[in-house]
């Protein structure tokens, strides 16, 4: 093996080798693409039925209910996934997760990690996030919601990890040897699929290239991993904060215990936070390397 790195790469990429034509890659997208809208198109008809109400919370995510649903809708995604390797590259899906042992042991090493140094963010001084934030659930329906919201929450990371940084930037590198392609161009589309000018207006680009940048980190830190298992956890620790903790009040509010001051078009209060939001994700990324070495 190849002493780089990258070398842990090589288990998640050989499976692609021998059917490693760009078409398959792109047939598997479709796949992915269909399956996750028809499931979605399911799930969304069947609540329309009933009420249309709990229909739009499941588009917008305003409700504890709506959001449970969205989020556990990416269940759809790793199916679309599960279904593409199958059929075009006569694989498992744990060929694209890693080895399950190691992805598990490899997320529990970078999590612990993270959460000593979410407390440490949450417990040392500044005390406070500027203005007063919000209160949105009641602390018990929070805590009452919280193993679902959990779970849901878990569905969602792994699934867009599934198809980012594993079938999509296993599938280029079993083409590409260069990085520069194989971790690029699936945290370019990743950063897309959140663009969202509706919600953040002038801070929509802005959000796309945060976004970006996290890709790139989580494509950077498979690689050396060689499972998904350290960018899952990397990725829920983060969506955990972000759709638990401390949410926005105009996108996917229904879960947070507080919401900010603020909304996502709010061009000068959103881009500090945007900074504060580098520098975490830079940290984190930099937690989880130390994670696998231990």
């Amino acid at each position: 093996m190849i002493d780089t790195p990258y070398a842990a790469h090589e288990a998640l990429v050989a499976p692609c080798r021998p059917r490693q034509a760009l078409w398959r890659m792109l047939l598997g997208l479709v796949i992915v693409s269909v399956t996750l809208f028809v499931g979605y198109t399911v799930v969304w008809r069947a609540l329309a039925a009933g009420s249309h109400e709990l229909a739009m919370s499941f588009i917008t995510g305003d409700s504890a209910a709506g959001l449970l649903m969205l989020l556990a809708s990416f269940g759809f995604m790793t199916l679309g996934v599960t279904l593409a390797v199958r059929q075009l590259q006569r694989r498992s899906l744990q060929s694209v997760t890693g080895d399950l042992r190691l992805m598990i042991r490899q997320f529990w090493q970078v999590f612990r990690l993270l959460v000593l140094m979410m407390l440490a963010v949450f417990v040392l001084p500044p005390y406070s996030f500027g203005a007063p934030l919000t209160p949105n659930l009641t602390f018990g329906a929070w805590l009452f919601l919280l193993p679902l919201s959990l779970l849901a929450v878990l569905i969602q990371v792994s699934a867009e990890e599934i198809l980012f940084r594993g079938y999509l930037q296993q599938s280029l590198a079993a083409r590409f040897r260069s990085p520069l392609i194989w971790m690029l161009l699936p945290s370019i589309l990743f950063a897309f699929g959140h663009y969202s000018p509706e919600q953040a207006g002038e801070n929509a680009l802005l959000v796309v290239a945060l976004t970006g940048i996290f890709g790139l980190l989580m494509a950077d830190i498979t690689a050396r991993a060689g499972t998904l298992g350290p960018a899952i956890a990397l990725h829920f620790t983060n969506n955990v904060v972000a759709l638990l903790i401390v949410g926005f009040p105009d996108m996917l509010s229904g879960l947070a215990l507080y919401l900010t001051p603020f909304d996502m078009s709010d061009t000068g209060a959103l881009r500090l936070w945007l900074l504060v939001d580098l520098v975490m994700m830079v940290c984190a990324w930099l937690v989880a390397r130390i994670g696998l070495r231990r």
